[in-house]
């Protein structure tokens, strides 16, 4: 598993490394503009900041900790996460490295609940958390540290209400208040441990989750964190089995598909001295195959195991009960499908920012060499002629410098509706108009806490959030057939070759807000009657699926802001390029002009230019197929150690 992680890290590194050579060589040659220079330094910070999410996801008591223990801490020599009978993880937690803070355990407190904010929005806000220093020195501290998790506190029913952690007309809750009125709720609202771990070091992002219950309380781990895991393993315990209560989570929250597996744990309490290992055997296969059926997935999604038994296996040094545990085979499903997947993802990626970056430079230099071409013909039709001849061309190319000139001035319309499209665009996509929007659902849910009023004020807020993406997305078509015309009316006028404007389209966005939508529809959208604890809860996840919207609003405006410039630029480097080729043709005539013995070491000279460029095409052609290489290879497999 180690050498899986470390693997595809090298894979990243090396890709990176290729890509800085890349960058290094085209600004050697003068070939690296804005847009291409941002479109670089962006792919390697994806690469430096790529994670791997495994999520783990059960009701309480199936031994979620002790499987994360077991597949992923056992070398530690001891329980990283605390396991034992009962709740052990009040809150979710995530398990991650970030070399910019020190070890520690940050905590939200379960009052933000009451604000209309929600985890994602308290990530960058460092007064909202609770840091307790984490001594990765001391065992036992380490261990009390981590006992964090599992902290609760009890709050009157009205408070849990606030929260939206109590609903008195649901049965199991009810009966969890004590004689004076109080209910027994988690400490904090979310975890995150900064645990400098080979593994986590490595990129992975392991998230332990509270019980069922939390997953329909908390919108955090509906609407982001479960939803955008690589890997979520749903847990069973062999001797319960599969309940309704998994049922509806796997069916709502979690489904078949890639990376999803799910575990029946606790197979050790079959074990059975009575009975042979072959009847233990097919007693488990009957429950694996039991619970295949009950969740509609492949057979060879269940994976029967012990995590107890494997983590005192690996402990202890012992292969036979290691075996008998089952976990080497979901670690290495697990591994095996994970990563790879991972890395198709960021490859293709790689692949499109590539071919991106080899169409830009390409461009510039075909641009180069058409001037050099152009000036060494006019040279060497020079050769014999006499000063008459040579005053007519300089004439000529002062004509053709004034036309240009000319040209760009007309250009300048189509520059100004440029920009006005850019501005209308901005203001369908701009973060000021999500906010009014949200705002406006703010208003209407405080008028009303029932059903058809929340529930008609979210469905206002997805189908004007849509309209808007649909507009954006014409908007930028028409931004695009604006430039593709003065495309095409430069290369006419001057002769030039330039590639078509890059496209852009907000389609992904739109499915991540219809991805959201859906996730809330299968929430509450079947509710016909809202009680006020569950008014509450909607409230709540209202304040998730804004936080998750506006995050997608980011993300396409930074992508809408790369794009704005990157369109521009290869028009701006042609206008650059061929103001200097007149410039240059203009000088290079005119002193000839006036030395007309220095017309052969001029051609020598531009000989020589043509010679570099060609060079310089090479090189850059050598270092795009190294990143190619580089997203290709194979990490070569190892022995794993006797």
């Amino acid at each position: 598993m180690m050498r899986d992680l470390e693997q595809y890290s090298a894979w990243r590194q090396g890709v990176a490394a290729a890509l800085r050579a890349y960058r290094d060589g085209a600004q050697a040659a003068d070939l690296l503009d804005a847009a291409a220079a941002q479109r670089i330094a962006r792919t390697l910070a994806r690469l430096a900041d790529d994670k791997l999410s495994v999520a783990f996801v059960a009701e309480f008591s199936r031994g979620k900790s002790e499987l994360i223990n077991a597949i992923f801490f056992a070398d530690y020599g001891q329980r990283i996460l605390p396991s034992a009978a009962g709740r052990t993880t009040m809150c979710p937690t995530e398990l991650l490295y970030d070399p910019a803070y020190p070890p520690s355990i940050r905590l939200l407190p379960i009052e933000t609940r009451a604000a209309n904010l929600s985890t994602s929005d308290y990530r960058d806000d460092p007064r909202a958390w609770t840091v307790l220093p984490l001594d990765v020195n001391t065992a036992a501290d380490m261990h009390d540290a981590f006992r964090q998790v599992s902290q609760t506190r009890a709050v009157p029913v009205e408070e849990a209400r606030r929260y939206g952690l109590y609903d008195p007309d649901d049965p199991d809750l009810a009966a969890t208040v004590n004689g004076e009125g109080m209910v027994e709720i988690s400490r904090w609202r979310h975890a995150i441990i900064n645990f400098p771990h080979p593994l986590l070091r490595q990129g992975l992002v392991i998230l332990d989750t509270p019980g069922l219950n939390a997953i329909g309380t908390e919108p955090e781990l509906t609407l982001n964190l479960i939803p955008h895991a690589h890997a979520v393993l749903f847990i069973l315990a062999a001797d319960t089995g599969v309940t309704k209560s998994d049922i509806e989570v796997w069916r709502e929250h979690i489904g078949a598909g890639a990376g999803r597996m799910v575990v029946l744990n606790k197979i050790d309490g079959m074990w059975d001295p009575l009975r042979s290992a072959a009847e233990v055997d097919d007693e488990i296969a009957r429950q694996a195959a039991h619970a295949a059926q009950l969740l509609a997935v492949d057979a060879g999604q269940v994976f029967p195991v012990s995590a107890h038994k494997a983590l005192v296996a690996k402990i202890t040094g012992d292969a036979a009960l290691l075996e008998r545990s089952r976990i080497g085979q979901l670690e290495q499903a697990l591994f095996h499908e994970l990563i790879p997947a991972k890395k198709e993802i960021v490859r293709q990626r790689l692949a499109d920012d590539l071919g991106a970056l080899n169409g830009a430079q390409a461009a510039v230099l075909g641009a180069r060499q058409r001037g050099i071409a152009e000036q060494l013909h006019e040279l060497t039709s020079l050769r014999g002629k006499n000063r008459n001849v040579i005053a007519h061309m300089v004439r000529r190319v002062e004509a053709e410098k004034k036309e240009f000139d000319a040209s760009l001035f007309r250009m300048q319309a189509a520059r100004a509706t440029f920009t006005r499209l850019s501005t209308e665009l901005y203001g369908t996509l701009g973060m000021d108009m999500l906010r009014d929007h949200v705002l406006r659902v703010r208003t209407g849910m405080a008028r009303s806490h029932w059903s058809a009023g929340l529930r008609e004020a979210v469905r206002i807020f997805f189908d004007s959030v849509q309209a808007e993406l649909e507009r954006s997305d014409r908007k930028a078509g028409e931004i695009r057939d604006t430039m593709q015309a003065v495309y095409q009316q430069f290369a006419a006028e001057h002769g030039v070759a330039l590639p078509p404007p890059p496209p852009f389209a907000l389609a992904k966005y739109r499915v991540q807000v219809s991805d959201i939508e859906a996730i809330y529809q299968r929430q509450f959208g079947a509710a016909a009657l809202l009680t006020t604890s569950r008014a509450v809860l909607m409230e709540r996840f209202f304040d998730t699926i804004a936080s998750q919207v506006k995050r997608c609003f980011k993300a396409a405006n930074a992508e809408c802001e790369s794009w704005l410039k990157v369109i521009m630029a290869p028009l701006e480097a042609q206008i650059r390029q061929h103001r200097e080729q007149l410039k240059g043709r203009q000088a290079s005539i005119g002193r000839i002009h006036d030395a007309a013995d220095t017309l052969e070491q001029k051609i020598e000279a531009f000989e020589r230019t043509r010679a570099a460029l060609e060079g310089q095409k090479e090189q850059l052609a050598a270092l795009a197929r190294a990143i190619a290489a580089a997203i290709d290879t194979e990490p070569r497999a190892e022995p794993a150690p006797q």
